[in-house]
C-alpha cells in the first residue's frame, strides 16, 4: 500500500491544494469530490479505484464535519430536521452500498444527468428561489409533515450516496430548498450533517474492505477541514444568494463531468 514517501513531495503537495479546494467547495454548496476524487484517480493511478474512492471518503468526512460545527455555530442549521435525516441517510448509504454490489454504478448515471438538468433548470429559471426561508410546512399541525419529508429525502439520497455518489450534496441541497422552502444558507448546513452520516457509511464500508490510505487521507483531511472552514464563514458571511452562485456553478460542472463519463 502507498504511503507519503511513495507518492513525492510535488503530488502531496497538489493532492494537499485540492483537498482545501474541495473542502471549500463542498461547505458551500456540496460538490467538493468534483475537485478531490479526480486528483487521487491522478495520484494513484495503479491502485484500485475503491482506494481512491475510500480515501477520497477519510479526507471528506473530517471537511464536511468542520463545515457542519461553523454552520451551528453560526445558528444556521435546523438540528431538530438534520439529525433525524441524517440517521436515514446513513441506513439509506448502508443499503445502497449492498445494491451497488450487484448493480453496476454507471446503470445510475443517465438519471444522475436528467436530475441535474431539472435541477440546474429550475434554479436558473426561479432566481429567488431560496433567497429566504419559507418552510413548505411549518406549525405544530403539519411539523410531522416536514420530518417525514425530510426523513424519506434523507433515506433515498443517501441510498443514492452508497449505490452511486455523484451530485449527492447538491441533490440535498436542492431537494430542501425546493422542496421543503429552506433558503440555500440554511439548505447547505444541514446538508453537511447528512453528509457527514453518509460519509462516514462509505468510510467503514471501504475500511473494512483495506480500501484507504490512512497516511495520505488523513492529510488532506487536514487541507479539507481549512479549506471548509472558510468555506462555510463565507457562505454565512455572504448569505444564500452567493450559495446558489457556487451551487450553480457545481451543477454545471457536474452536467459535464457525468456528460463526458456517459458518452466517451
Amino acid at each position: 500500500m502507498q504511503t507519503l514517501a511513495d507518492l513525492g513531495p510535488l503530488v502531496v503537495a497538489m493532492l494537499v491544494v485540492a483537498a482545501a479546494l474541495a473542502g471549500w467547495v463542498d461547505a458551500v454548496s456540496g460538490g467538493g469530490g468534483l475537485v478531490q476524487l479526480p486528483s487521487l484517480l491522478l495520484a494513484l493511478p495503479d491502485a484500485p479505484p475503491a482506494t481512491a474512492l475510500g480515501t477520497n471518503k477519510l479526507a471528506s468526512v473530517w471537511g464536511t464535519a468542520s463545515a457542519a460545527v461553523t454552520y451551528r455555530r453560526a445558528a444556521v442549521t435546523d438540528v431538530a430536521t438534520a439529525l433525524p435525516m441524517a440517521l436515514a441517510a446513513l441506513v439509506g448509504a448502508v443499503l445502497g452500498a449492498i445494491t451497488a454490489t450487484h448493480l453496476p454504478g454507471g446503470a445510475f448515471r443517465p438519471g444522475a444527468l436528467g436530475l441535474l438538468v431539472v435541477v440546474g433548470a429550475v434554479t436558473l429559471l426561479r432566481p429567488a428561489m431560496g433567497e429566504g426561508q419559507d418552510l413548505r410546512w411549518h406549525g405544530s399541525p403539519q411539523h410531522s409533515r416536514h420530518r417525514v419529508a425530510a426523513v424519506g429525502m434523507g433515506a433515498v439520497i443517501g441510498w443514492y450516496d452508497g449505490v452511486f455518489g455523484p451530485g449527492t450534496g447538491t441533490f440535498l441541497v436542492f431537494g430542501l430548498v425546493a422542496l421543503l422552502g429552506y433558503s440555500f444558507l440554511n439548505a447547505s448546513a444541514i446538508a453537511k450533517v447528512v453528509n457527514v452520516a453518509t460519509n462516514l457509511a462509505a468510510l467503514v464500508v471501504f475500511a473494512a474492505g483495506g480500501h484507504v490510505l490512512w497516511a495520505v487521507g488523513l492529510l488532506m483531511g487536514a487541507a479539507n477541514v481549512a479549506g471548509a472552514f472558510v468555506g462555510a464563514r463565507a457562505a454565512v458571511r455572504r448569505g444564500s444568494g452567493f450559495v446558489r452562485v457556487v451551487f450553480l456553478a457545481v451543477v454545471a460542472v457536474l452536467l459535464v463531468s457525468l456528460g463526458v463519463q456517459q458518452w466517451r
